[in-house]
């Protein structure tokens, strides 16, 4: 997967507003609360923190290609980043930026999910 492919994947999402902070990363969010950070290393590849559940957390954290998100993991947060290498496919990577998109939204207030569509 791309930044660009990420980019899209993202816009497909229900309700999903970009903005570009953080010093020009690619930022994702749902009712105002981020599901995506995304960039590139400086070697070019991708690298994207995603929200996940305790659970995947604590199995996402030893994957190869994972490890906790830096700044929002050492908060207490269940944030993982995956930030290198080839092991996980397009499909795995799309399945944690869905999974992060449900958790954010599922977290909004039953208001909030109604005015978005959601």
């Amino acid at each position: 997967m791309t930044l660009d492919e990420l980019n899209i994947f993202c816009r497909s999402l229900v309700a999903a507003t970009h903005v570009v902070q953080w010093g020009g990363h690619d930022v994702w969010k749902v009712g105002g609360k981020v599901f995506v950070i995304a960039g590139r290393q400086t070697d070019g590849h991708l690298s994207f923190s995603v929200k996940v559940s305790p659970v995947a957390f604590e199995i996402l954290r030893d994957h190869p290609d994972c490890r906790p998100a830096p700044y929002l993991a050492s908060r207490g947060m269940s944030w993982i980043e995956y930030y290198t290498g080839d092991q996980m496919s397009g499909d795995e990577l799309r399945g944690l930026i869905s999974d992060s998109y449900r958790l954010v939204a599922d977290g909004l207030s039953k208001k909030k999910q109604k005015e978005l569509g959601l």
